[in-house]
C-alpha cells in the first residue's frame, strides 16, 4: 500500500475526529489526534478545537522535533504526543479522548495500575494487549509524558488517571480502531462487573498474544 501524502492524512484526520465526535467519544474541545507524516513532521489538531468541526487547512503543523511552524496553535498536550513517537518507532498516530466509558474507569480505584483491564474478549488482547494506569497530572503536564515515555516501548495504549486514555497506531486508522475496541472493552468491563464476568485463560491469551496486531 502506497504511503498517503500529507494532503489525504489531512483529510483523513478531519473524517476520523468527525466520526469520533458524531459517535460520542468526544464532546465540545476535549481530546486530540496526531498523525506522523511522509517528511517526518506532524499534524496536530489546534488547541480548544472541536472533534467534530477540524478544518484541512487549519490543523496544526510540526516540524520532525515537535516545533510548530504552520497552521493554527497547536494542542497544550503536544508532548504526550511526542512521548509516544520518540520511545515507539513503529507509532504513526495518537489518539486522545476522554471518552465516556475508558474516563469512568480512570476514575475507579483499580488494584492492578499495570494493566486495569482484565482480558475479556480476544480483540482487547490482540489489539492492546494491557492497559496501565498512569498516575493523575493536570492537563497539559510535563509529568504526562514523562509517565508516557517509561511504557510507550512496550505498550499500545495507556489510561491517565482521571483523565482518559490516549492510544496509538501505525496509522491513524489503526489508532482510532484501537480506542474504538478499548473503549468498547471499557463498557463490556463495567457493565458486567456488577454482575460477575468470566475472563480468558491465561492459556487463551497467551495463543491470542502469538496473534496480537502490532
Amino acid at each position: 500500500m502506497s504511503q498517503l501524502t500529507e494532503q489525504q492524512l489531512r483529510e483523513q484526520m478531519v473524517h476520523y475526529g468527525r466520526s469520533l465526535f458524531n459517535r460520542g467519544y468526544s464532546s465540545g474541545g476535549g481530546g486530540n489526534l496526531s498523525v506522523k507524516l511522509p517528511d517526518g513532521g506532524y499534524l496536530v489538531t489546534p488547541t480548544n478545537s472541536c472533534l467534530g468541526e477540524l478544518q484541512v487547512d487549519t490543523l496544526s503543523r510540526l516540524d520532525a522535533d515537535g516545533v510548530h511552524i504552520g497552521g493554527d496553535r497547536p494542542s497544550k498536550e503536544v508532548p504526550m504526543h511526542m512521548a509516544w513517537y520518540r520511545h515507539r518507532p513503529e507509532c504513526g498516530a495518537v489518539v486522545h479522548l476522554h471518552s465516556p466509558w475508558l474516563t469512568a474507569l480512570a476514575c475507579l480505584p483499580c488494584s492492578t495500575p499495570e494493566n486495569c483491564l482484565p482480558p475479556l474478549t480476544p480483540y482487547y488482547v490482540m489489539r492492546i494487549g494491557q492497559l496501565p494506569l498512569l498516575p493523575y497530572f493536570r492537563p497539559g503536564h510535563e509529568g504526562i509524558a514523562t509517565a508516557l515515555s517509561d511504557i510507550a516501548a512496550s505498550h499500545i495504549a495507556a489510561l491517565l488517571a482521571n483523565h482518559g486514555p490516549v492510544v496509538s497506531g501505525r496509522s491513524l486508522r489503526e489508532a482510532v480502531f484501537n480506542t474504538e475496541e478499548l473503549e468498547d472493552s471499557a463498557r463490556i468491563w463495567l457493565t458486567l462487573k456488577p454482575l460477575g464476568y468470566v475472563p480468558l485463560t491465561p492459556a487463551a491469551v497467551a495463543e491470542l498474544e502469538q496473534a496480537r496486531i502490532r
